[in-house]
């Protein structure tokens, strides 16, 4: 009887692929486990044990496997059935998924090893010029890797010289699998159990009296071994005796000392619970009474609470109850910004139950984390974690909390799967039976939506936390300032009062201007011309503090110019300004207070965000200017005023969820305002001061907002009432991709009749030197997703078997928005 397994393999293969093993391991093997399988010619995969089976493969022989590399499954069922939702409702497949959940340290690659043909001896005249670089260098290296001879031959293309000389018989290839996580090994030393008697020990220790620093290191791991009870690190005993390495290193050559190693997390957490969460107020203590009564009828609910009304605090409660029970819970944040706030009140209340697990940890540290969630450890308990934290290993989760639920940070965009980690989450909840809690000061229009139709339980918290009042926002009108002369830069004269005041006061100021750099525009004044990417249709963004030109969307970059490159005038003016521009105008009209910025380009490093929100939340920094990294529930005490720099270039964005989108974004960075006793105040500078948008903000009128957008997606046929796929067609043919996209969207059109909208280049339609055009499928309320999604892949199979089209890349995105 043969045995096999299907294996998902990290590439993009629609379907599974089946290999055969033997009976020994058909009983060994179980589905999460990995092995190491060859698959194409020569390469070698890490893939991941899908299902044992006895069904041969009707159209291929199956290979046997390499290696299994586990002796334990790394994923649950539960965590496969998920996968697979995800890969079918956004229409992707399982090795997409499989690369986005797993750690890259569990997806071992192969790697080719060259080695010189010892059963062949070849004339060196037979070699041309390149050939003969590499079989010299085998000379002297017993084996190359192909990374070795790119550097050897300084070209990228190796591959015809390799196949050149493997046709000569002068080499041979082998491929070889790495592992990449490598433990964190601790050094640990501890006295040699030889000097346990009383008297050996006396006489050890006047042996040393002639080397009195090694004789201090013996008695400062005495009192540290009396002190903690626990093992002595090096490191410790290094510090505490004042020691060198190399002193203790002489310790443990002469055998005084043992030396030994421990296995331990990157990532852990060293101090102990030590607060209780806080009392709730009568607001807080009614929401949760709310909450845990709508969790009777729906498994979820939506709590709307105005900003700084405390919901953090309702959260913590839940989570009290929910980890009193032995199960887990899910936070999910929209940005890293902000777990490094959060990281600290809850490690205050749950201390080392508390795991994070985002992107800016490497790949050590989730591999590890990975293990934990895997093994059940009480380290973690509590998951808080960005979009990519809903893929770990979870064993009984019983809530799943998604905080700022309305934000696009939590939306993937690429590579596939291009997910939305909110209902991702609400599925992998319901995969458990257990509770989800969508939290917002500015509901989604969907989950308000999903309210108002009963699918949804409410509970709205209207007032903030200690009675504050909602900040005094003001709009300005910037045109009729100009008119006036009343304008300092970007700054008009009632930003700068208010903000004279607040400094005087000692309060803080924050400043939002959604672009990063100094100005998105370098125009020559002369003949108009504006550098452009060489790759993308778009202009270069000046970034002043580096003195370079540089492109937001593929980061090419170049020195700033000193002449027009159409022209060669001198004559160049910056249109438009970015956060750098901001920071240097506040720094020179507020010179002796300290302004620092806070955007992509600042918090680049692991703890860049950290160091930022430290030192406000320390006042080292009056004013700071920050893009939409800011506005995300962040809580600073101290922040009095916030000033909008421009409002209109979010609401005149060309997108349906453009005005919806710029009243969550000013509703929440005015909420960093006025927090504590004293009201915030709100300075909203606009051109338009009559827009609709921006008279709701003024009045913090969600309901008005939503009612008014609804109407506008109902009559237009946009979400939440009609659903929507997106296709994307890309080549570096403008032609190409103008005709495949014709026939496509003829295609769609023969099969859905209507509701299909494009072809259509998006605003910046040349990206990375690919043409982009954009189909729009509208799916109506009666129709069935599914249904629609297969007569989408069956015109997408269509479309890539024509010959012609098979180079053009196509990117199917479910829910785009």
């Amino acid at each position: 009887m043969q045995h096999f397994i299907d294996v998902i393999l990290p590439i993009p293969l629609e379907k599974l692929f089946t290999y055969s093993i033997t009976a020994a391991e058909s009983e060994f093997l179980k589905p999460g486990m990995r092995v190491a399988v060859p698959f194409g010619k020569s390469k070698i995969y890490t893939a991941l044990v899908f299902n044992v089976h006895q069904q041969k493969p009707v159209a291929y022989d199956a290979k046997d496997i390499h290696q299994i590399l586990d002796e334990a499954p790394i994923t649950t069922p539960t965590q496969l059935k998920h996968w697979q939702w995800i890969a079918d409702y956004y229409m992707c497949t399982l090795g997409d998924v499989l690369r986005a959940a797993l750690p890259n340290s569990f997806l071992l690659e192969s790697e080719t090893i060259i080695t010189k043909n010892l059963d062949k001896i070849i004339n060196d005249d037979d070699l041309k010029d390149e050939e003969f670089l590499v079989y010299e260098a085998l000379h002297h290296q017993s084996s190359l890797k192909i990374q070795d001879l790119v550097t050897i031959l300084d070209k990228k293309n190796v591959f015809p010289i390799i196949n050149s000389l493997l046709d000569k018989d002068a080499i041979v290839l082998q491929e070889e699998v790495y592992e990449k996580y490598k433990p964190k090994l601790v050094r640990y030393v501890k006295l040699n159990p030889q000097y346990a008697e009383q008297a050996k020990l006396q006489q050890l220790l006047e042996d040393l009296s002639r080397a009195p620093k090694q004789r201090d290191v013996v008695m400062t791991l005495f009192s540290i071994s009396a002190q903690t009870k626990k093992p002595v690190k090096v490191s410790d005993l290094s510090e505490a005796s004042e020691a060198s390495s190399s002193i203790i290193k002489t310790l443990i050559d002469k055998e005084i000392l043992d030396e030994y190693h421990i296995q331990e997390d990157r990532v852990g957490y060293s101090g102990d619970a030590n607060e209780d969460s806080k009392t709730l107020n009568v607001y807080q203590e009614k929401a949760l009474e709310e909450i845990k009564q709508t969790f009777e009828d729906h498994n979820i609910t939506l709590l709307h609470g105005v900003t700084s009304s405390g919901k953090t605090e309702v959260y913590v409660k839940l989570i009290e109850d929910v980890i009193a029970t032995g199960k887990q819970v899910l936070y999910l944040l929209p940005e890293i910004a902000l777990t490094t706030q959060l990281v600290t009140r809850l490690e205050n209340y749950f201390g080392g139950k508390v795991s994070v697990y985002h992107s800016k940890y490497s790949a050590h540290e989730r591999f590890e984390l990975w293990h934990n969630v895997l093994e059940n450890q009480p380290k973690a308990q509590i998951i808080l974690g960005a979009r990519s934290s809903i893929f770990l290993p979870y064993h009984n989760l019983g809530l799943v909390i998604v905080d700022e639920e309305h934000e696009t940070s939590f939306k993937q965009f690429d590579p596939a799967p291009r997910y939305h980690a909110r209902d991702v989450a609400i599925v992998l909840a319901a995969l458990f039976n257990s509770k989800t809690l969508l939290g917002s000061a500015t509901p989604s229009l969907e989950s308000y939506h999903n309210v108002q139709q009963g699918k949804y339980g409410l509970v709205e918290i209207t007032q903030r936390f200690n009675d504050v009042l909602m900040p005094d926002i003001e709009l300005v009108d910037i045109q009729d300032k100009h008119k006036r002369k009343r304008m300092n830069g970007h700054f008009s004269d009632r930003l700068i009062e208010e903000m004279t005041d607040a400094l005087k006061e000692g309060h803080q100021i924050i400043l939002f201007q959604n672009r990063r750099g100094f100005s998105p525009i370098v125009e020559c004044n002369t003949c108009g011309h504006a550098p452009q990417c060489s790759n993308c249709d778009v202009s270069l963004t000046y970034h002043q503090y580096k003195n370079e030109l540089r492109c937001h969307y593929c980061g090419y970059y170049t020195a700033m110019l000193k002449t027009c490159m159409a022209c060669g005038s001198v004559d160049l003016d910056n249109k438009g300004f970015g956060t750098e521009q901001v920071q240097e105008e506040a720094q020179a009209i507020f010179p002796e207070h300290k302004v620092a910025r806070m955007d992509l380009d600042t918090t680049r490093g692991k703890f860049g965000y950290e160091k930022i929100i430290r030192a406000f939340e320390e006042k080292e920094i009056d004013i700071l200017v920050g893009t939409q990294m800011l506005t995300k529930g962040l809580d600073f005490r101290n922040v009095k005023l916030v000033g909008i720099m421009n409002a209109d270039n979010m609401l005149n964005f060309p997108d349906f969820r453009a005005h919806e989108r710029s009243f969550q974004l000013m509703l929440q960075v005015s909420g960093r305002a006025g927090r504590t006793d004293e009201r915030g105040k709100v300075l909203i500078q606009t051109y338009n001061p009559h827009h609709r948008i921006l008279q709701q903000v003024s009045t913090n009128n969600y309901a008005e907002m939503f009612k008014e957008q609804m109407d506008e997606r109902h009559n237009f046929n946009y979400p939440p009432v009609y659903r929507l796929i997106k296709i994307t067609l890309k080549h570096k043919d403008y032609n190409k991709v103008n005709i495949g996209a014709e026939w496509y969207a003829t295609a769609l059109r023969q099969v859905f009749k209507s509701h299909i909208l494009g072809p259509e280049f998006p605003p910046v339609s040349r990206i990375r030197n690919q043409f982009h055009k954009n189909i729009l499928v509208k799916i109506p309320p009666q129709q069935s997703l599914g249904k629609t999604k297969k007569a989408i892949v069956k015109v997408n199979n269509s479309f890539l078997s024509i010959n012609e089209f098979r180079s053009v890349r196509v990117i199917l995105n479910v829910d785009n928005y």
